[in-house]
């Protein structure tokens, strides 16, 4: 029989040789990977500076405004550091104007925010207050991430802001990547199971309900069989549309036009002109 020792050697040389099957895939071995936790912290301190009557993290009660923000901006030095050498070798990146220039953007991405609570609040009898939906909102939640991640994505940081949106899906359940370019007054309800892809464009004042997918058509491939990244695959969206539950709308020449009505369960792969109204039978 094997000693207690004996096992857990045999154990850790196991995982060590799937590591090395690891280093004939992945591209970086030595250098340190972005922190998740960090960056999720950043987003709650982000969330917690913008409102900050209605998002605190336990540790930081009774710290001061302007301690809350150092400590983001040391936050996000570190982390877009870590992510650009990760990324690149290269390690000349100006990482704290980069720093910097996040933390300029994030009044704008409130003012946004601050929009979406309206439309939300506007747009559902349920809601009895604005504070309600800022407090409670699954929809406002995943938005009010995705907005923040937004502007890491028009940086060209990596990784980050693919972190950020993926803790949003894991906390609602709602999917959208930071690469989508969605419009003022977005309202979400409900929530659960949408999926917004990276080249989807959304316009003002659109309404989309639980379960919708803004996805792909299909993939091109590249010679060897694999998909070519980079290029439009999502639909977009006209201004003062609503897409009601589980429809699925797919491709990147797909557009549907302002003022549509876009029906529970429908699928559809081609463009609908302005107005239009588009019903599963």
């Amino acid at each position: 029989m094997h000693s207690h020792s004996d096992i857990l050697d045999g154990f850790l040389s196991d995982l060590d040789a799937t590591r090395e099957s690891e280093y004939d895939y992945f591209n970086k071995h030595s250098v340190t990977f972005p922190s998740r936790n960090e960056i999720i912290t950043i987003i709650k301190k982000i969330q917690c500076l913008m409102f900050p009557d209605y998002f605190r993290i336990d540790g930081d009660l009774g710290k001061s405004r302007r301690e809350l923000a150092d400590e983001l901006f040391l936050s996000l030095k570190r982390q877009i550091t870590s992510a650009y050498a990760f990324f690149d070798e290269d390690r000349t990146v100006d990482t704290e104007t980069i720093a910097y220039s996040i933390m300029e953007s994030i009044p704008s991405v409130k003012a946004k925010l601050m929009k979406d609570v309206i439309a939300i609040y506007e747009g559902d009898p349920a809601a009895r207050s604005p504070e309600e939906i800022i407090l409670s909102y699954p929809g406002f939640y995943a938005i009010s991430i995705y907005r923040v991640a937004h502007e890491f994505y028009l940086k060209s940081i990596p990784y980050i802001s693919r972190i950020m949106t993926e803790y949003a899906h894991e906390k609602t359940g709602i999917d959208i990547h930071a690469g989508a370019t969605i419009g003022e007054y977005f309202f979400i309800d409900h929530g659960t199971g949408i999926v917004i892809g990276e080249t989807t464009t959304i316009g003002d004042r659109v309404k989309i309900y639980q379960g919708v997918t803004l996805g792909a058509k299909s993939f091109e491939l590249d010679s060897d069989g694999n998909p070519v990244k980079g290029i439009k695959r999502h639909p977009d969206i006209g201004n003062g549309c609503v897409i009601y539950a589980n429809a699925t709308i797919l491709g990147g020449n797909t557009r549907i036009g302002d003022g549509c009505v876009i029906g529970g369960n429908v699928w559809l792969t081609h463009s609908v002109a302005p107005g239009e109204k588009v019903y599963y039978k």
